[in-house]
């Protein structure tokens, strides 16, 4: 099974998708659009893309990427995050990293290195390999990716402002492998319309139920201003009875926009 990740080879999602990918092919895409819409295309078995952080939130190019693209989310992974300074050495005036990256290490870098030059890119990986190109230049990446040839110092570990760090990723395969039984679903909704009380009439049909909601978060819709999607998670299957009672209302709340099952998954925790 051929999965497809953010690259390069090293970062956080290669090492999620290792998970997924249990020993066979990993490729890697650039951006977390490229990646869904190659598993929406049918060009990959599976894609891992990160989903929210414990101290950045969200990963707003993926919600993004979900709500356009029609594609199944088949597992969760939750992964620590360890981030570590790495350099060819101690002289150095710019660090490189993933926006995510740079801003969960922002009180660290703020004491340590007030007057570095701070450069977002890619990926931590991409960073990482800056760093060993350009010895003014240090990465932020795990402690492990020191390892590669050349090797770098690591010259700070755990730099993290939280020390629960940790990220979700979702896997994703084509929309025919979408399922209906896990112990957390995900939707998408995009009511197209506003009018005062809209939210809370789309959050009552799982209240009503029981159904505890993990997590709710609107995106702008791209159609005009002030037009929302909302990406909701819930720990429910989409096989259960209740479930299905409480889309059913969504979808006629909806009956102007959609409502997309992403579908439903089990958790699965990876400590590296």
């Amino acid at each position: 099974m051929v999965a497809v990740t953010l690259g390069p080879e090293g970062t956080y999602s290669h090492r999620a998708a290792t998970a997924v990918a249990d020993g066979d092919e990993i490729d890697f895409r650039q951006s977390v659009t490229a990646i869904v819409d190659a598993v929406a295309g049918g060009e990959y078995d599976r894609g891992v893309i990160p989903i929210e952080n414990s101290i950045e939130g969200s990963v707003t190019e993926s919600l993004d990427a979900l709500a356009e693209y029609d594609v199944a989310v088949v597992r969760e992974i939750v992964t620590p995050i360890r981030h570590a300074l790495l350099a060819q050495g101690p002289e150095f005036d710019t660090i490189a990293s993933h926006s995510q990256a740079l801003a969960q290490c922002r009180t660290y870098l703020e004491r340590e290195y007030p007057d570095a030059t701070l450069e977002a890119v890619a990926s931590t990986a991409q960073g990482v390999e800056f760093a060993r190109d350009d010895p003014s230049v240090a990465g932020i990446g795990h402690p492990a990716n020191a390892d590669d040839e050349p090797a770098l110092e690591v010259l700070a570990e755990d730099i993290q402002d939280q020390d629960s760090n940790a990220t979700r990723f979702f896997a994703l395969a084509p929309a025919e492998e979408r399922s209906k039984g896990g112990g957390k679903s995900s939707l998408v909704v995009y009511p197209n319309a506003n009018y005062p009380g809209l939210l809370l009439e789309l959050l009552e049909p799982f209240a009503d139920r029981d159904i505890n909601l993990t997590r709710v978060e609107s995106r702008p819709s791209g159609q005009r201003l002030g037009d929302y999607v909302f990406h909701v998670d819930f720990e429910a299957g989409l096989y259960e009875a209740r479930t299905k009672e409480a889309i059913e209302e969504l979808e006629e709340l909806a009956d102007n926009g959609w409502v997309r099952r992403l579908g439903s998954y089990d958790t699965e925790h990876v400590v590296e």
